[in-house]
């Protein structure tokens, strides 16, 4: 084979260039600190790296999923507590009340704040989280109580047990992280003087914590000792309620501390894969890049040698 002038010089800059590609190739890994700047760098490391990517988004969308549920829950948390204290206030009035020793005025006077107690439970059934009621299962647009046109309090939903959402916290770990305002402020059963607390209620329906707060205000106006004795009984049960649901949210909170911990590691893990995939040794770099300096320049003296003035009088 018959290797021409025209043939060494394409060669010789063929191989320029090549080197030049590899030269510029190394200078961005520098620059930027990353391996490779597309598919075609690192077929497979580029596809390492999209997973790895994709993993820490879902992982990030999952974090911001668990502080958005622990805000809720600390708003409901809040609610319950802000419960408990005006149902322990009520208990403290009703027994002052039932002592036997009050005057009529005392009783309206202990009435009056009684009445107070129970706007404030009807504000505090309403509580919004980030303008969505935090009582009212998924149809979070509506308040749990109103007053109807007759100025009675109702239930403004119908409640069951199911209507809850859950926020996706996990890999198939899912988190419920509402409460059921029945739950809390109970419905009425026939006969049953202590109301029922499972969750379910329906439209246009008395609260049973409100009722109760009604009638001991009539008991308190009318002096009825016997009423006022089933109030201090039905203010108990109420408490204890408000306390197993206060335990119940207490705990979904510490789960959820838990996992937005794991999440935090897991996503500092692959964070840590990434960089190890598609980052740069910046020492290995400079060598790297020296290296391929010193062939450039070397080859740009070896191509010199090749084209000599001599032979360009030979090629005209």
């Amino acid at each position: 084979m018959r290797v021409t002038n025209n043939m060494l010089v394409n060669n010789m800059v063929y191989n320029l260039n090549q080197n030049l590609k590899k030269l510029e190739k190394l200078q961005y890994q520098l620059a930027t600190g990353k391996k490779f700047r597309v598919p075609s760098d690192d077929p497979i490391g580029a596809s390492k790296s999209l997973k790895f990517n994709t993993d820490i988004s879902k992982l990030e969308q999952y974090e911001r999923n668990v502080k958005d549920a622990l805000s809720w829950m600390s708003d409901t948390e809040a609610a319950l507590g802000e419960i408990g204290e005006v149902l322990k206030r009520a208990k403290e009035l009703t027994v002052d009340a039932a002592n036997g020793t009050k005057t009529t005025e005392d009783l309206n006077k202990i009435r009056e704040e009684i009445d107070q107690l129970k706007e404030h439970l009807i504000q505090i059934a309403n509580t919004t989280y980030a303008g969505r009621h935090v009582f009212s299962g998924y149809k979070t647009d509506k308040p749990l109580i109103t007053v109807d046109e007759d100025g009675n309090i109702v239930y403004n939903i119908t409640l069951e047990s199911t209507e809850v959402f859950e926020y996706n916290v996990g890999i198939s770990e899912r988190v419920k992280v509402n409460t059921l305002g029945g739950k809390i402020f109970g419905n009425k059963i026939s006969g049953n003087p202590g109301g029922d607390y499972t969750g379910n209620v329906s439209a246009d329906q008395k609260p049973h914590l409100i009722e109760v707060f009604e009638n001991l205000s009539n008991a308190l106006e009318n002096n009825i000792p016997a009423d006022i004795q089933q109030a201090l009984t039905n203010l108990d049960n109420a408490m204890e309620q408000v306390l197993s649901v206060r335990a119940e949210v207490g705990a979904k909170m510490n789960r959820l501390e838990l996992t937005d911990k794991k999440l935090g590691v897991q996503i500092v893990s692959v964070q840590e894969l990434l960089s190890y995939n598609e980052d740069v040794d910046i020492a290995e770099a400079f060598m790297n890049i020296n290296v391929a300096q010193n062939v450039y320049v070397s080859s740009l003296m070896t191509g010199a040698r090749i084209i000599q003035p001599t032979l360009v009088e030979f090629l005209r």
